[in-house]
């Protein structure tokens, strides 16, 4: 009888977290959410995505609403922590103060493993929201990859890619897979075709560059939700991306000068006369080249 005392009594402390050295002992089960602005529902132009545009205050609201769509969804599925990279512009975009406990947010640049700074192998999955289609993308809003500025291609080992690649590869050296990503129907084909069978959340359908039929932002979270929810229920049926090393990382610029003046390094190497080649031992080590590569500036502030 005494026997049976004791086990109701440690039940009981379980049950209300009395224990917190069992509990501590328990496998944590964490997520990171790479969030993009391109694809979110209803962004079309830059009026949606600098913060000089008319719109970009309602849509760093929408923005943070999906984000808090896939971290409700998560927690509901039995996921423990979450790390979220603000992967958008200046990396300031998404309103921190509307995210749940058990939430830390990546903010602004420059960063190690760009849209995956943070990333390791603790992590269960990967979720890219709001990305959308790379620069040799035919379709899709807002069609880039990495700067839609200074890049006309991007390559990893003579493959072209996009944002989501290159974050899925990076994930990838970890051991880490994508499991879900969000944005216009032509993104969610394009990663599909690389990543294999990931859920995808479609939010809008491209008709070009700057338009797009969208769903409204809270018909949006509700795919979002849905989607989150089924990706969490196969996520044994995942697999890393991984890339074959050493790392080949092809930039193409879209002004001749930037490649003049990357190949005075000795560790570039110049392929013709808008493109260099970095040869990196690994998929971190090619990030932090890329970082520099689009990022610095001579003048830049201390």
């Amino acid at each position: 009888m005494k026997d049976r005392s004791s086990l109701y009594a440690v039940l009981a402390m379980l049950a209300f977290g009395l224990l917190p050295g069992l509990a501590a002992a328990q496998t944590p089960f964490k997520l990171y959410i790479s969030a993009d602005m391109e694809g979110v529902a209803g962004v079309v132009s830059d009026q949606q995505i600098l913060p000089s545009g008319f719109e970009y205050s309602r849509f760093r609201e929408f923005m943070t609403a999906e984000v808090n769509t896939v971290i409700e969804a998560a927690f509901a599925a039995g996921v423990t922590e979450i790390v979220v990279s603000d992967s958008h512009g200046n990396g300031q975009n998404l309103l921190i103060e509307k995210f749940p406990k058990k939430v830390s947010v990546v903010r602004s640049w420059p960063r190690p493993l760009m849209m995956m700074e943070g990333i390791d192998a603790s992590f269960a999955g990967v979720v890219l929201l709001g990305y959308h289609t790379s620069t040799h993308n035919e379709a899709g809003v807002r069609a880039h990859t990495l700067s839609s500025a200074r890049l006309a291609d991007v390559r990893i080992n003579d493959k072209q890619v996009g944002e989501g690649e290159i974050s899925a590869a990076i994930a990838g050296h970890f051991g880490v897979p994508v499991i879900m990503v969000t944005g216009d129907d032509q993104l969610v084909k394009e990663l599909q075709g690389s990543l294999g069978n990931v859920e995808g959340a479609v939010v809008k359908w491209a008709h070009g560059f700057h338009s797009a039929r969208t769903l409204t932002p809270a018909e949006a979270n509700d795919a979002i939700r849905a989607a989150t929810a089924r990706a969490l229920g196969r996520l044994k049926s995942f697999k890393p991306y991984k890339v074959a090393t050493p790392v080949r990382f092809d930039l193409r610029f879209k002004s001749y000068r930037q490649a003049d003046m990357l190949s005075y390094l000795p560790i570039v190497e110049r392929i013709d006369s808008h493109t260099v080649r970095y040869v990196a031992k690994d998929m971190p080590a090619a990030s932090k080249f890329v970082e520099f590569a689009v990022t610095y500036e001579a003048d830049m502030d201390p």
